[in-house]
């Protein structure tokens, strides 16, 4: 039997795994620049910006939903779901299940006026998981980034 709860502080070292794991699924693990310590700031410092829930069953913390809230100027407050992550081993067992309720939930409870979040168009269990929600898919926006390395280049080159 598995229990949701919120993550705690002392969460993070499991968290941070279960992220590495995700990113080698995703093949990209080279990409994970995250660290315990920059998630205890980041989650529990003096303005955090995220938070999780855990799912946990007897064999310790098996899953995590962490999110966020950010702002459309359409809709006005949105939480914004960064990832669902099961371990391997438990994939199937209606973890995500609990985990994605949860945090409609909590996206209800903190007044926002709906969820978002993005999957890999090749992640065709995660497409056909949010598929059952009757999420709307959106195809015809490109997603923009730029690491902070580039925006001191960038900005270097301004000055």
């Amino acid at each position: 039997m598995a229990t949701i709860r919120r993550g705690t502080q002392q969460d993070l070292p499991r968290t941070l795994e279960l992220i590495k794991e995700l990113a080698l699924y995703e093949k990209a693990p080279h990409e994970v620049t995250n660290t315990i310590a920059m998630m205890e700031q980041d989650g529990f410092g003096a303005n955090p910006v995220f938070g999780f829930f855990v799912a946990e069953n007897e064999r310790g913390i098996v899953g995590i939903s962490i999110y966020y809230y950010r702002y459309s100027t359409w809709k006005g407050k949105r939480l914004y779901l960064e990832d669902i992550i099961v371990t391997e081993t438990e994939r199937g067992s209606g973890l995500g299940k609990l985990l994605f309720d949860r945090t409609m939930q909590q996206c209800i409870e903190s007044g926002c006026t709906g969820m978002m979040w993005q999957v890999l168009d090749w992640n065709e269990p995660a497409i056909n998981f949010y598929k059952r929600y009757n999420a709307k898919m959106e195809y015809e926006w490109v997603n923009c980034h730029l690491e902070a390395r580039q925006i001191h280049e960038l900005l270097a080159a301004r000055s």
